[in-house]
């Protein structure tokens, strides 16, 4: 006889489905890394020579490879891809719970 098993949908974040704190920080930092990984896979380089690219250690570079990216702040990942010769766009979409009542602010007098 077969277990039945209980599908759930995901939030799209793991990191939050987990109940990780500052989920969405870990998200972009893994989308990031992604991106890391995908230009030196491109290029071809190694991690030696997105060293001599870049300036940044080759011991980031295999971090990053490992997912090891608690050493990393999202300003210094970005930073590294821009001086990988990629460029990003970050978009800000801010979600309000459901919950929440909107109040109009009151102006401020002049």
């Amino acid at each position: 006889m077969k277990a039945r098993l209980e599908v759930i949908r995901g939030s799209g974040n793991v990191f939050r489905d987990l109940n990780l704190p500052d989920a969405d920080i870990l998200q972009l930092k893994a989308i990031l890394a992604t991106e890391i990984i995908k230009v030196l896979n491109t290029q071809g380089l190694s991690v030696r020579a997105a060293q001599r690219l870049t300036g940044f250690a080759a011991a980031d570079f295999s971090r990053i490879r490992n997912a090891d990216l608690a050493r990393f702040t999202v300003d210094r990942l970005m930073t590294m891809i821009n001086k990988l010769g990629s460029r990003i766009e970050v978009a800000v979409k801010v979600k309000r719970p459901a919950s929440r009542s909107r109040q109009a602010l009151p102006l401020a007098e002049v």
